[in-house]
């Protein structure tokens, strides 16, 4: 069992079921809850062994919304949660993004516990307390910032998923790389095969990273904004997917946003030209590549005037000056954008 401390929490790898029992003894909590969707009760919840009350949503970023935070609070509510009770979150980023929010405004608030079943989860989407859903298609448009009271990070649930899953999740690994740690970075590249990756040395890797990140800058007033890149743009193709018969996993969406957003940051913050070349090139070879017909661009741009990064109307990037360096607060003109789109 590893320990990671945050601020006012820690994150455990390890056991998720004895770690977590063993957390509770040291709690008093007046009840407990899990939420689950259809696919982590079916495939993750036989693996735990509690006897607490479950809350089951639909799967999928589709019901990310304020419509299922009614059905997860008035399930609370029926089953007389109080302001002494726990949710305890299975499953991948929208069950901890979605119960997260849900339970810092029941009743004004309930501890939550993380508990990541997808790659994505585990390296990204459970630690730093940001919490939200989607709203008029705009990705975590309403949401907040709590902490859970603590995140038990499992790999045993990742056999439960899928490849193409397990790909989406890698896209955030890579971008944790791309920030902050060139020789993660120099490992990455030299697989042939994701599924070759050590994961329980780079998961805890990459939690390690947005650690030191979110800890220097809990609220993303500052260098937070670090983990956003590829996140502008790809958060665009995201929620313009979804209105295809075509969606994107977060992961894909976000990979396209890195190859988009390399070209920016060699054009506008110094990138070499053989690092956007080994970047686009790593990223094609997992990825592939997204074909957008030109009348998407308007959409696209659409989706990120309404970034929440953005300042004065002014789209905000955050781009590398090499790999494993990174600069906040560029805003480009959306002329430039559509450039890149089109290449």
């Amino acid at each position: 069992m590893k320990e990671l401390k945050a601020d006012t929490y820690s994150i455990f790898l390890g056991d998720a079921c004895d770690t977590l029992n063993r957390w509770l003894e040291n709690k008093n909590y007046a009840s407990c809850f899990l939420l689950v969707d259809e696919n982590t009760h079916r495939y993750c919840l036989t693996k735990l062994d509690f006897d607490f009350p479950v809350i089951e949503i639909k799967a999928g970023e589709a019901h990310k919304n304020i419509r299922t935070c009614q059905e997860i609070w008035s399930s609370l509510f029926d089953q007389k949660a109080d302001r002494k009770s726990l949710l305890i979150n299975l499953g991948g980023g929208v069950i901890g993004d979605m119960g997260g929010f849900c339970a810092a405004t029941f009743k004004r608030g309930i501890d939550f516990v993380q508990m990541p079943t997808t790659l994505l989860a585990q390296v990204d989407a459970s630690v730093g307390g940001k919490l939200g859903i989607d709203f008029q298609s705009i990705k975590n448009g309403i949401g907040v910032f709590k902490n859970p009271a603590a995140v038990f990070v499992d790999t045993s649930f990742l056999k439960t998923l899928p490849e193409r899953e397990l790909r989406s999740g890698f896209a955030e690994l890579i971008k944790h790389a791309l920030i902050a740690d060139p020789p993660l970075w120099k490992a990455l590249i030299k697989m042939e095969n994701l599924s070759q990756f050590p994961i329980e040395k780079w998961i805890s890797r990459a939690i390690e990273i947005k650690l030191e990140i979110v800890l220097s800058d809990p609220f993303e007033k500052n260098i937070r904004k670090a983990l956003n890149f590829g996140h502008t743009i790809g958060h665009a193709v995201e929620s313009w997917s979804w209105q295809t018969d075509q969606p994107l996993l977060h992961g894909e969406a976000i990979a396209f946003g890195m190859m988009c957003e390399a070209r920016l940051s060699h054009l506008r913050g110094g990138l070499p030209d053989f690092q956007l070349e080994e970047i686009l090139r790593f990223l094609k070879k997992h990825f592939g590549e997204i074909s957008l017909s030109e009348n998407a661009f308007e959409d696209l741009l659409a989706f990120m005037r309404q970034d929440k990064k953005n300042e004065q109307g002014a789209i905000n990037f955050t781009l590398l000056s090499s790999i494993g360096s990174f600069v906040i607060d560029q805003f480009c003109e959306e002329s430039l954008i559509l450039e890149i789109l089109k290449e």
